[in-house]
């Protein structure tokens, strides 16, 4: 297990200078520089070319590049163009706000997604195929329109949740979870189907097994067998899915945050993107990587201890 833990950190070093290295490459290639964003289009050749030459930008691409990278491998993200706020500082309290729906998301998802895959597998019939149709439908409605309706049913029509914002923990617990209800329901739809589905057909390979048919001839009661043993031996392909639909729910929290308004990484990562701040581009994308490279590693992890044989000593 140690040697697949420093296996994987060793390996996310390249890892986060390619992907680095290829978001500096094509937000360069995108017509447009934090300048022009800056002075708008009624700016002066002269006014566009000062402010280029006091942000950096008249440099060659490699040096843009190397600049940065030299500050980061010392752990500054280095400062937005177009504020001039740290990186970091700017990063820091958005990532909580992302990974607290992320998180969020990605619990409900598999919450409700193994209960009703266990209840599809153990009893069939209609359910199996209600778990079925939930999946299309599932994977054909989007994110962000499921939250515009959420918001028109229950926050403009009956008024139970805030339509927009967020509210800090800190500031009122209460407040705090009222404001998460709908954005959470509308990332985690997707996941929620996908789980349920693989859930049920894991579970199901693993009922015809024949140490199920002994377990029952032994007399041990069908709780028993489908949760301390069937589950158990059914949870590495839906680990797999939980995995990736947590790495999934980054991309969708981006429209997901857009609508609620939620002060997120995904929020600004839109905002930097129009405006061709570089510096908070490669910021935010560095910390989806991370974000990443932490949940597969913790899916290697979980491997390992749902199957001895998958572990690496």
């Amino acid at each position: 297990m140690i040697k697949l833990v420093l296996y994987r950190v060793l390996w996310s070093v390249p890892l986060l200078w390619v992907v680095s290295l290829l978001t500096f490459v094509l937000i360069s290639l995108v017509p447009g520089n934090a300048a022009q964003a800056i002075l708008g289009g009624n700016a002066s050749a002269a006014q566009m070319s000062a402010l280029r030459g006091q942000l950096g930008l008249g440099q060659p691409l490699w040096t843009q590049y190397g600049h940065w990278l030299g500050r980061a491998i010392r752990g500054d993200l280095g400062t937005s163009l177009v504020t001039g706020q740290s990186v970091g500082s700017i990063l820091g309290s958005r990532l909580t706000v992302s990974l607290t729906l992320i998180i969020g998301g990605t619990l409900v998802a598999s919450a409700v997604g193994v209960l009703f895959g266990i209840w599809a597998a153990t009893r069939g019939g209609a359910l199996g195929r209600l778990v079925e149709v939930g999946a299309v439908v599932g994977l054909a409605v989007p994110n962000f329109w499921l939250g515009l309706v959420l918001i028109e049913l229950f926050a403009v029509s009956v008024r139970i949740f805030p339509a927009t914002g967020f509210v800090s923990f800190g500031q009122s617990p209460a407040d705090w979870a009222l404001s998460l209800v709908l954005p959470v329901v509308a990332i985690a739809a997707v996941g929620m189907t996908i789980i349920a589905v693989q859930t049920r057909d894991s579970m199901l390979e693993v009922l015809r097994r024949d140490f199920v048919r002994v377990l029952e001839a032994n007399g041990i009661p069908r709780r028993s067998i489908v949760y301390r043993h069937v589950l158990r031996n059914a949870a590495i392909p839906v680990v797999t899915v939980i995995g990736i639909t947590f790495v999934g729910l980054l991309g969708a929290s981006v429209l997901v945050e857009s609508v609620f308004a939620l002060p997120g990484l995904g929020a600004e990562l839109t905002t930097a993107s129009a405006q061709h701040d570089i510096p908070v581009i490669q910021g935010a994308v560095l910390y989806f990587t991370l974000i990443v490279i932490v949940v597969n590693l913790l899916v290697d992890i979980t491997y390992g201890l749902l199957n001895p044989r998958a572990r690496v000593s």
